[in-house]
């Protein structure tokens, strides 16, 4: 038996960003990005140590909303047109740089692997990259959970049990229906938790959860093995707690691996240096300069100047990181197994965008550290689902009220920039539960029905974290208040129809297929 586990955990989220109403929208990059250079690479490297013959595991928490847009026939056809756009720039780029090898041979680079997403997504998935992901699932090398809904900020929606209840319930019914199995754990947004979610969880039928570090260590009672292993809540789903020294290794823009000076820079973009007009039919908002993927430049030094990148140094510092990750990881099991009575954990969990679209060669790494522990030893590779059905007898104890956001608690998704939000939130989701329960006679299919249904949809697309996220981190601000208040108004909207019995059937289709998520919400939850 193994000193420890190593748990890996990546989280894929993004918010759902549709826009049927346009041709091509700028937002809808976000999604396009994180697929050629997160999902696609991590499928890739996948079926690369699956061809090798090299066990790996990891649990992959893919939320509802990016589910939804990876099914969605609009967004794969727009995806498709992405990459062709992408192609034929790196081919425009390749006749540019003709006269300089150095360059030529990364912009070819960056052609070919625009080429290899295109046939990855078009032939290895059909277009449907669930299909590649419930594939790796059904081998036994990925553990597939969800999250809540839209990614609501849970503890301050608990004003409003009936609201947290809805975006648990909800998620587990899309990842059944997208995936066609029940998950067992569920990355709850932000791991932000508070005493009382865990029964929500209980009663979906999730057996587990993740928070971060000071929410086990404040756990009533003391745990006895910290983060080392997990805790069951009172209504017995466990709390798995993030590792800091692995946080501290991935994370951190100081000592972090993605800051090592051989890696690409993120930040050195051709969208942003090169002149406007050759960039101009590759652009999806005229004169609006964007990433385009292609960058030639390795992170040097904390200076403006910057060297040329280098793919085989990048390669060799991807697979000594790894090594390094590993070793680490080996000490630190065989440290807390001496005065444990049973394998402990490491749980390593992340953004899953971190590994490609923010750190290049990270899927590649993830591919060094499962090979680097692939033959077991003194640290082997888990699941926490595995890992409870092996060693069912654990501590019991509350974890305390906690995120993994700016200082440990709430402050980034409530400040001064975003307070404003929280109570039309409430308001809006006590609204939804006296509309339900003014309704009970509706007829299931009617229009007053499919109204309710939607104003649910509009609601939970209003409470993703991500609006208040964005804001405080002042990035896209104008596009996440957009949307927070246009989802505000549509929800009260329908339900003015609702309660006038004047419900405007062309104005919901147009909603309908607007906000296309969950199309078999219930909307019953609420109440």
């Amino acid at each position: 038996m193994p000193k420890g586990y190593l748990l890996l955990v990546l989280h894929a989220h993004l918010p759902y960003v549709r826009h049927p109403e346009y041709d091509r929208f700028l937002e809808e990059r976000w999604f396009f990005e994180a697929v050629t250079e997160t999902y696609i690479p991590l499928i890739k490297f996948f079926d690369r140590l699956q061809s090798e013959g090299k066990p790996f595991k990891v649990t992959l928490s893919v939320s509802p909303p990016l589910a939804n847009m990876m099914e969605d026939p609009l967004l794969r056809e727009r995806y498709v047109r992405h990459l062709d756009l992408s192609i034929a720039l790196a081919e425009r780029e390749c006749t540019r740089l003709r006269d300089w090898p150095e360059m030529l041979f990364l912009a070819e680079m960056y052609k070919r692997l625009f080429q290899e997403a295109k046939h990855t997504f078009v032939d290895r998935c059909g277009t449907q990259l669930v299909k590649a992901f419930k594939q790796f699932a059904d081998s036994g090398n990925l553990e597939l959970i969800t999250c809540a809904g839209t990614h609501g900020f849970l503890p301050l929606l608990s004003s409003e049990p009936r609201t947290v209840r809805a975006q648990v319930l909800t998620a587990v019914h899309e990842h059944e229906r997208i995936f066609g199995r029940r998950p067992q754990g569920m990355w709850v947004p932000e791991c932000a938790f508070y005493p009382g979610l865990d029964e929500f969880l209980a009663e979906a039928g999730i057996r587990y959860f993740f928070v971060d570090s000071h929410g086990i260590d404040r756990a009533d009672p003391k745990p006895l093995f910290g983060v080392s292993a997990p805790l069951y809540c009172p209504s017995g789903v466990a709390a798995f707690g993030r590792h800091p020294m692995t946080s501290r290794l991935v994370w951190s823009t100081n000592v972090g691996y993605p800051a090592d000076y051989n890696y690409r820079e993120y930040y050195r973009d051709i969208g942003f240096d090169l002149d406007q007009q050759y960039l101009e039919p590759f652009q999806y908002a005229k004169g609006v300069r964007t990433h385009t993927g292609i960058k030639y430049n390795r992170i040097t030094g904390k200076g403006p100047d910057k060297h040329l990148y280098n793919p085989d140094w990048a390669r060799e510092t991807s697979e000594r990181h790894a090594r390094d990750f590993a070793h680490r990881c080996r000490q630190q099991a065989n440290r807390a197994g001496s005065h444990m009575p049973f394998p402990s954990v490491i749980v390593s969990p992340y953004d899953a965008e971190l590994f490609g679209h923010w750190w290049f060669e990270g899927p590649q790494w993830i591919y060094y550290v499962m090979r680097e522990l692939a033959d077991g030893g003194d640290l082997a590779l888990g699941t926490p689902g595995e890992y409870l059905t092996a060693h069912p007898i654990q501590q019991k104890a509350m974890p305390a009220a906690s995120t993994w956001g700016k200082n440990g608690f709430n402050e980034h998704w409530v400040n001064p920039k975003t307070d404003y939000m929280w109570r039309p939130l409430h308001e809006s989701a006590a609204r939804m539960r006296q509309a339900v329960l003014k309704n009970t006679a509706v007829e299931a299919g009617s229009v007053a029905d499919r109204a309710l249904r939607q104003a649910g949809r509009e609601l939970m697309l209003a409470q993703s974290s991500d609006w208040p996220f964005i804001i405080t981190n002042g990035t896209t601000e104008e596009y996440a208040r957009r949307r927070f208040e246009d989802h505000l108004n549509r929800f009260h909207y329908l339900l003015n129809n609702v309660d006038n019995q004047q419900v405007d059937v062309r104005s919901l289709e147009a909603l309908e297929n607007m906000d296309a998520i969950f199309p078999e919400l219930d909307y019953r939850l609420f109440a």
